[in-house]
């Protein structure tokens, strides 16, 4: 029998069917474990196929259709290529997939309506065990392994110079988030030229009933748009990391996988391990730790063997490598981070992740074990939901969801230029992707009396009187700023003076938060943001109207400006 790896949900459905009734599949207790591979076994145990190229487009290979030689495929931990044929064999256990590395100038097919990849096959003969009472749909009975997996790719040409749109957590948790969602930030991408489109995790915000109709709204943006699992895509009914991605699988296929394009390699990492559902909070939540694993740092290791040095590498996963809030939280940080970095000593690359809802920039050099004399760039996304789809609703109805770091909700575009990269923050609900914020504060704002004195108006520059001057801090939120951001401002005609990095919450969204908590989910509140920079401002200013300009040169030397009118009243 031969099948090929991309056939629709529909016909897989019909196929798996099929198949189970020719052959009864047995249901496998939560716990029990894949069987080992037998030494020379040639059954069932070792997967064959052919990599094709499809001239028609059809995704089933027609009469005439080439085999391709020299293309990666990949059980998850190995990774062979090709023969001139275009075959392929690897060993394969229950419940893994096998999958192509898609090569640069091929294309894969895309699922009609959704624009999703299909670029795996799950090899899973009983399906999702029955036993695990799962919440949502998991994975049908796929058979016996078939005679021949195939893969279909179609060739084009793709430029060494593109964009690629960037999520991370739009994390909608009901129809009107999915609303949201639809109006506010598909409506930023419109004209966008991109190759494609990522999302870095927590697609859902655990109701993974909702994918069907979110993945049908991001397919109208008409980019192949390739995906991760965060922690709320899991199947928190499972008692481990094995039957956790159950749902996910069964609409997106392979968990960790990669692809080429252009000359950049792009590792699509899963590194959530989840520990088994939490009893205290049934069909809710569970426990989990940010983890590659041996057998993920293996498939990392495998691949990077059979790529060129000279390419760039870009991973991404939905766990930061680390984060700022609270870099010893193992949900919040990756155990082995180390290991990870030390398979990409000797090459450019960078990462990015979601997770945090917060926007940061991290360079790991030799105090993180990477011994290369350019530090590793990680990237932490910011939330395309923002704070969870919380706060005070805009005009359209949609929540201004700003981030508790003070960051806009949004996304960002990777721009990649043969082996060089940049990323460019697009606030969704900022006038003229606006990327700072500028802010007043005062020691008071701070206190028992929050809002009672120093109102919203004030905190942009609205009247303060001369005798307050003194305890006025000047607030520079730059959005996507990081270690390597400088900032700095001018009054009027005076010389420009620097600005200090302090990590301190963003008075800006103090306030927001404060002033409207029925809008704000409970867990909610602003938290220190890594790219805020202070200066104090002149005691000497006189009564009257100022100009603030502020200038700051981000992580990639571009030049942002943005001003405020301070009014100082005697």
């Amino acid at each position: 029998m031969t099948i090929n790896a991309y056939l629709s949900r529909r016909d897989l459905m019909a196929t798996a069917a099929t198949l189970a009734a020719a052959f009864p599949a047995r249901n496998l207790s939560a716990n029990e474990q894949a069987a080992p591979l037998a030494t020379g076994d040639t059954g069932a145990r070792i997967v064959r196929g052919a990599v094709f190229e499809s001239r028609s487009g059809a995704r089933e290979r027609q009469a005439g259709d080439p085999g391709i030689g020299g293309v990666l495929v990949s059980n998850g931990r190995e990774v062979v290529r090709t023969g001139p044929d275009g075959r392929y064999s690897l060993p394969i256990e229950d419940g893994t997939a096998v999958f192509v590395i898609k090569p640069s100038d091929y294309a894969v097919p895309l699922d009609e309506e959704t624009r999703l990849p299909r670029f795996s096959y799950i090899h899973q003969p009983a399906g999702t065990p029955s036993g695990l009472d799962l919440l949502y749909p998991g994975l049908a009975p796929t058979g016996p392994l078939p005679e021949s997996v195939d893969f279909a790719l179609i060739r084009t040409q793709e430029s060494r110079r593109f964009d690629a749109v960037l999520f991370a957590d739009p994390q909608p948790e009901s129809h009107a988030e999915i609303d949201f969602i639809r109006d506010d930030v598909l409506s930023a991408l419109t004209g966008v030229e991109a190759a494609f489109g990522i999302t870095a995790g927590d697609i859902m915000f655990d109701d993974l009933s909702l994918y069907g109709r979110y993945n049908r709204i991001i397919g109208q943006i008409g980019l192949p748009w390739w995906n991760i699992g965060g922690n709320h895509d899991l199947n928190f009914e499972a008692p481990g990391t094995r039957y956790c991605r159950e749902t996910y699988k069964r609409v997106f296929g392979a968990n960790y996988y990669a692809f080429e394009f252009g000359d950049t390699l792009f590792l699509m990492l899963d590194n959530i391990d989840y520990l088994g559902a939490d009893p205290a909070k049934p069909r809710r939540s569970g426990k989990y730790r940010g983890f590659f694993g041996e057998r993920q740092l293996d498939f990392v290791a495998n691949v990077l063997k059979e790529t060129e040095s000279t390419r760039l590498v870009a991973a991404f996963m939905h766990i930061p490598l680390q984060n700022y809030l609270n870099p010893d939280d193992p949900s919040t940080n990756v155990a082995d981070k180390a290991k990870f970095l030390a398979l990409l000593e000797g090459r450019t690359t960078v990462s990015f992740s979601g997770h945090t809802h917060t926007t940061e920039h991290h360079y790991f050099g030799a105090a993180e074990g990477f011994m290369q004399s350019t530090p590793h760039h990680h990237q932490v996304l910011t939330a395309v939901s923002g704070s969870w789809w919380s706060g005070p609703l805009d005009r359209r109805g949609i929540a201004s969801a700003d981030s508790r770091d003070g960051t806009p909700h949004g996304f960002h575009l990777l721009s990649i230029d043969g082996g060089g990269y940049t990323t460019r923050f697009v606030p969704t609900n900022e006038p003229n992707g606006r990327q700072m914020r500028i802010s007043l504060d005062a020691e008071f704002h701070f206190g028992r009396d929050l809002f009672r004195d120093f109102r919203t108006g004030q905190l942009r520059g609205s009247p303060i009187s001369r005798d307050q001057l003194a305890a006025v801090t000047l607030v520079v939120n730059v959005f996507d700023g990081g270690p390597k951001t400088t900032v700095e401002y001018k009054i009027g005609a005076r010389g420009p003076a620097s600005m200090i990095r302090q990590t301190r919450p963003d008075p800006f969204v103090v306030e927001v938060f404060g002033r409207n908590p029925e809008t704000m989910k409970p867990w909610v509140k602003a938290e220190p943001s890594s790219h805020i920079w202070v200066a104090r401002l002149p005691e000497s200013l006189k009564p009257g109207a100022h100009a603030i300009d502020v200038h700051a040169v981000d992580e990639y030397g571009r030049d942002h400006h943005d001003s405020l009118i301070l009014e100082i009243t005697g």
